[in-house]
Formats: structure tokens, sequence, C-alpha cells
């Protein structure tokens, strides 16, 4: 099969991670598969992408993701659509057997419109934008009312959808009752590649050579964004040095703080400094280090924005155990890096990670699930320290063992096949009675695309002269 992916933004974050880990599994199974996006930087990517491993086409770079700060998701649509119409003109749209998109579903009826007939669209749904998205003043409500809509009505125009958790299902149902008319998500889990480690030699040279053979660390790995929570990991580590100032003394444990970091993104930058503040305020010395690892820093919390693969992967089998920090998150693909390597989780207690962390009250344990609160994550995080060897390795064996069976690639692979076979196998639902409508729409798109991108730049042009 021909097998094509349009996704918003090509980063480094767990939904890029997925789409890479999908690609990945369908092209093992035989298949073509490239990847269509908006924006791709082959140095803030994953390896997989910037080798070339996984073929990918950018589209409309040149159209702004935000306006003076505002308009993200309009500016998003936009740069969506112009994808797909220049996926029509040059005529690569016809070339394909099945589409998945993921994040945003607003072009979902221009693709099935321009399609093959017998092409197939599935939607990944990794959560409802409309649950995501801030109404805190009047005005961004009303500014995202039809946004909302939007979102239900193009979702329908998928042939099938399926959601990254049994929580994300259950908000997916609960948010969209009219999709429910028509079908059911399915659960497909996102994966980690078991086979193949990213730590190469020269990696495993220099980061002995930055730790000087004393490696005890708990790690944060997560984009820095508010709503990831990180804050919590900054205040346990906190209390736990406080409470144990010898045993730091001793063992000069420390908190790496890594992730995805994009200077283009203000809440990345804000929330950076934002972290430094808060560590400082609870007494803790601490450093950022962006490129080369050179020395090990006296620091007790140390940031890495933007850390590569390798690094990420090396510090994750090397920390005492992983903080995911994030409440009520939908998947949360970290804590299966962490369960690849053996590393302990410590999680929140709801949401995606109690379907894939094995709290320590459960047979054949691989983490630890506690409230959304400092003290039980100190006690936790206490009793992680002091572990023995044989209580590691027996977690260890558990993380590796869960991840093997459920949340392969291989596992993920056949789980995409299967829904794929099943989608093409389908009869198409008259949930596409819209079509008489479609070329008017069409037509009124095309303007659009060629009216809003000269008006953007207009407007653009006058913020940077500081008219009013």
């Amino acid at each position: 099969m021909n097998i094509a992916f349009v996704h918003p933004d090509l980063g480094i974050g767990g939904a890029e991670r997925l789409v890479v880990d999908a690609a990945c599994s369908l092209q093992k199974n035989e298949n073509q598969v490239i990847i269509y996006t908006s924006h791709c930087d082959k140095t803030h990517c994953f390896e997989e992408v910037k080798n070339d491993e996984i073929k990918s086409m950018v589209f409309g770079d040149f159209l702004p993701t935000q306006i003076a700060g505002r308009f993200s998701i309009l500016c998003a649509i936009i740069r969506q659509a112009w994808l797909i119409f220049r996926l029509a003109l040059s005529g690569k749209i016809k070339e394909h057997d099945v589409f998945i998109v993921d994040q945003l579903s607003f072009c979902l009826p221009i693709l099935h419109y321009l399609k093959r007939s017998d092409a197939r669209i599935l939607f990944y749904c990794h959560f409802p934008d409309l649950k995501l998205a801030s109404r805190d003043t009047t005005i961004r409500s009303l500014y995202r009312k039809p946004f909302d809509l939007l979102e239900q009505y193009t979702t329908i125009c998928a042939d099938r959808v399926v959601v990254n958790s049994n929580f994300t299902k259950g908000i997916f149902k609960e948010t969209f009752p009219i999709i429910s008319k028509y079908y059911e998500p399915t659960v497909l889990y996102p994966c980690v590649d078991t086979e193949a480690s990213s730590i190469t030699d020269t990696t495993n040279e220099e980061m002995k050579e930055f730790f000087h053979n004393n490696e005890r660390f708990f790690l944060s790995v997560n984009r820095f964004e508010r709503a990831k929570n990180i804050s919590l990991a900054i205040r346990v580590f906190a209390k736990l040095k406080k409470e144990n100032l010898q045993f730091f003394k001793e063992n000069r444990l420390k908190l790496i703080v890594a992730g995805g970091y994009d200077s283009r993104v203000r809440e990345n930058v804000e929330h950076l400094i934002e972290l430094e503040d808060l560590a400082r305020s609870l007494g803790l010395k601490v450093i950022s280090i962006r490129g080369r690892l050179f020395s090990y820093p006296a620091s007790d919390v140390i940031f890495l924005p933007s850390v590569s693969s390798d690094i990420k992967d090396y510090l994750i089998s090397k920390a005492e155990a992983l903080l995911y920090t994030p409440g009520f998150e939908h998947f949360g693909i970290v804590p299966l890096e962490a369960m690849k390597f053996g590393t302990p989780v410590i999680a929140v207690n709801h949401g995606g990670p109690t379907e894939t962390v094995v709290d320590d009250a459960q047979p054949e344990p691989t983490g630890y699930l506690r409230s959304n609160e400092v003290d039980p994550w100190y006690q936790v995080c206490s009793q992680v320290v002091r572990l023995s060897y044989e209580e590691r390795q027996k977690l260890s064996a558990n993380s590796k063992k869960r991840v093997e069976t459920y949340f392969s690639r291989e596992a993920m692979g056949k789980a995409f096949l299967n829904n794929i076979d099943q989608m093409l196998t389908e009869a198409t639902s008259d949930r596409f009675s819209y079509e008489k409508y479609i070329d008017i729409l069409l037509v009124l798109g095309l303007v659009l695309l060629n009216v809003i991108p000269i008006v953007v730049a207009g407007y653009t042009y006058k913020l940077m002269r500081g008219d009013n």
C-alpha cells in the first residue's frame, strides 16, 4: 500500500514520536510511506526523519503559525489547507491508498473530496482540541465557537477514527456526541521501538565524561509547557534535598529536566524561565545547558532544552526514576520510553499513565502511581533512591516485559494494519452526504487561501513598522 501521513509540525513532541513510529512500523511491513507536513527542521526532529529513514515533504512553511502571538488555530488551519491543495495541484494526492491524519481534522472534508474514490482516511485523535483550547475570556470563548463546531463536523469525514487510550476514548465520546451516531473510536496505543536504541558509542563516552561516574539523578522529560506540571518535580526534589541533606551530600543526587523546547514558541521560552525562578526560590542551584555537555555542574537542577534522542535515551536509561508529572495526560509516551530501559516510572494516578504504568500495589509493578501532590511523590522518591539491587531488577524486568507485549512497534504496526484492512473493506457511510455542496466550499476555500496570506503578510508588515 501507498500510505501518506499528514501532520502539522514534525518536531520532537509526543505526537511526532507516534507519527514517526507508526510510519516506521508500516514501512517495515513493505508499505510505501511518506509524511507530509507544514514544518520540519532537520536540526529539530527525530533521527528517523533527520536521516531520511522516513521520507518527508514540507508544504506551506512560509505561512505564519501566529499573528502577533494570536490566532494560532486559524493559522494552523490555513497551513493545513494549503498543504492539501498543494498535494492536489501536484497530483500527489492521487498516489496514495490511505491517508493517516492526526491532530487537526479541518482538512478532512477537502481531502475526502480530492483523494481517489477508493482511497481511505484514518484520523488519529490524540485528544479533542476543543478540550485543550483556553476560554478564559468571553471574546476568546466566542472566537473558539466556530472552530469547535468545525472540529466535530470535519472529524466525521474520516472513514475511521482511532484514539490513543481508553481515557481519550471516553473524552472523545463525551465531546463529540454527533460522531458517536456513526461510529465508536477504536483504541490504538502508541509504541516505542524496542528493537533499537539511539545511544551510540560516541554518546556513551561523552556522557560518561560528563557525569564523571556520578550518575544518580531523577529525570523529568516533557515539553516546556505549563500543562506538563514540571513544577511538581522541582518541588518534590526540593523537599527531598531538605529532608535528606546528608544523603544528598554523599550521593550528589540531582534533578535533570530535559525535553522539547522551541524558541519560536513563547510558552516554551517563558516557562523555562519560570521553572528556573521556582527552583532558585526553593533554595536549589540551577543551570541551563544548551549544546554539547562538557562537565557535570555542581547545580542541583540541570535544565537541558531540546536534547537529542540519543542523549535523552541515555538519561532515561541511567535515571533513578522518571518523574512523569502531567495530570490527566491523554496517553504519555515518555513512561513507555522509560519502561523500555527498565527505569521505574513515578506518575500521576489518572489519565493515560494508568493504562501503561502498573502501580507498586499491583502484581508485576513497573512503577508508582500517586496523587498530584508533593508529599506522596516525596515518599516514593525517598523509597526509590534506597531500593535494593534485587528490587530494582524486578521492576526493570516487569517494565521491559510489559512494553514488549503491549507497546512495541510490532504491536502498533499490527493494530494499524488491522484498522486499515477493516476500513478498506467497509462501505462508505451516508455521513458524506454533504458532498453536493463541496464544489462551492472548495471555490471559497481557494479564494480564502489566496486572500488570507496577503492579509496576514500585510498585517505582519504593519506590526513590524509599528503602525496602529
